[in-house]
């Protein structure tokens, strides 16, 4: 997997992810709510820790450093 995820989106991702889990763990967030966001959390803390979007490569959207050699795994 080539790393398309800049340092500035996996903050903001990490951040969301992490926002949504705590608003679930206090139970601001009930019902199938619940559920919904719990997957979109996972997803962009998942996405955020790789460095990875599937999304972004359909879309061919790189938001890395510009040096492709950093980007190789």
């Amino acid at each position: 997997m080539k790393k398309n995820l800049g340092k500035f989106d996996r903050l903001i991702r990490g951040l969301a992810g992490s926002s949504i889990l705590i608003l679930m763990a206090t139970e601001k967030i009930s019902g199938q709510a619940n559920f919904f966001l719990g997957i979109i959390a996972l997803v962009l803390l998942f996405t955020s820790v790789t460095s990875f979007c599937p999304c972004y490569v359909k879309l061919n959207i790189n938001t890395s450093s510009k040096n492709p050699e950093e980007n190789k795994d």
